[in-house]
């Protein structure tokens, strides 16, 4: 697939960026290192991880999957060939947005990532706690600094990232060059009707997670059959009729094209206005393969998807 770049930076990535979160969870070294190298090979290049990954699993403390990354990266050398995004905010003994967190925390992850810059920083979740004005001074002073190029929001409404935007520009700030929120074919109408005209508006990147649902978009869950994975109990609330319509549909156009249900799920995310790059993730190489490259959907697949989960 051709790289794309992201509005307002320099960044060329891969239209397909790779979510982290499952390395050191549901993947191990090995297996993350194995999923790692097949992205590449498809001229993969971004991946999205945070330092509180995956810090909910037993046993590990967070920067878990940065401590991989940073592994594998130095094992391949190429960390100048790789677009990494990380977050700040979520991990317990690092919460929220305030200065002195931030400056504490990109230290941690620079740590675990073995490198000297963070491509894209985002905040993982609004901090309301702390003036946006504090928040954005304290990213500006680390693109200053050379340690983060690029930063980017998570989990903010619309209302909250223009007025980020908006402060910004009245202070001569770094501006955040993407909204990463949860926004999938059967999680739409918070997405769109509120943060999507602010994305569109303001010309930055939507690189939306759970781009598969949690993967009950992938097809493996089917009614009335159980599905042993760490993450099935986080799609109860697609198995329903409208859920299961919505995946004969797209296995209906997967077999047109020959490719995947999750390729087509991805690849009407990836056409929706505002969207640059869907997040999807693979605890192997078998799931990586069926989610790199999306299916080119016509039109009418576009439409009659979007009408079936209005």
């Amino acid at each position: 697939m051709t790289h794309l770049t992201l509005n307002k930076t320099d960044l060329n990535v891969h239209p397909l960026c790779l979510g982290g979160n499952v390395f050191g969870w549901s993947a191990d070294e090995a297996q993350s290192f194995a999923v790692l190298n097949a992205y590449t090979e498809h001229n993969g290049n971004f991946i999205d991880t945070a330092d509180v990954y995956s810090e909910w699993k037993d046993g590990n403390t967070g920067h878990d999957s940065e401590s991989i990354l940073g592994k594998w990266m130095k094992q391949r050398g190429n960390r100048s060939e790789i677009v990494i995004a990380t977050k700040v905010a979520k991990l317990s003994t690092r919460p929220g947005l305030s200065a002195a967190n931030i400056n504490a925390a990109v230290e941690d992850s620079l740590r675990a990532l073995q490198s000297d810059y963070i491509d894209i920083y985002y905040s993982h979740e609004d901090d309301k706690s702390v003036s946006l004005r504090e928040t954005l001074a304290a990213y500006d002073a680390l693109i200053k600094s050379g340690k983060v190029r690029y930063i980017a929001a998570s989990n903010y409404t619309g209302e909250r990232l223009a007025e980020a935007l908006e402060i910004s520009k009245a202070e001569g700030y770094a501006q955040y060059i993407a909204l990463q929120n949860h926004y999938n074919l059967l999680e739409r109408k918070e997405y769109e009707g509120d943060a999507a005209p602010v994305v569109i508006a303001e010309g930055i990147s939507g690189i939306p997670f759970f781009g598969l649902a949690r993967g009950f978009l992938s097809g493996k869950y089917r009614q009335g059959e159980v599905v042993e994975s760490v993450r099935a109990a986080g799609v109860a609330d697609y198995q329903n009729d409208r859920g299961y319509k919505a995946v004969a549909l797209l296995e209906q156009i997967a077999k047109e094209h020959g490719t995947s249900i999750a390729a087509v799920a991805l690849g009407w995310l990836a056409a929706q206005p505002g969207v640059a790059t869907p997040i999807a993730s693979a605890r192997t190489v078998e799931q990586l393969k069926e989610i790199v490259n999306f299916a080119p959907l016509t039109a009418d697949q576009i439409a009659e998807l979007t009408e079936l989960t209005k």
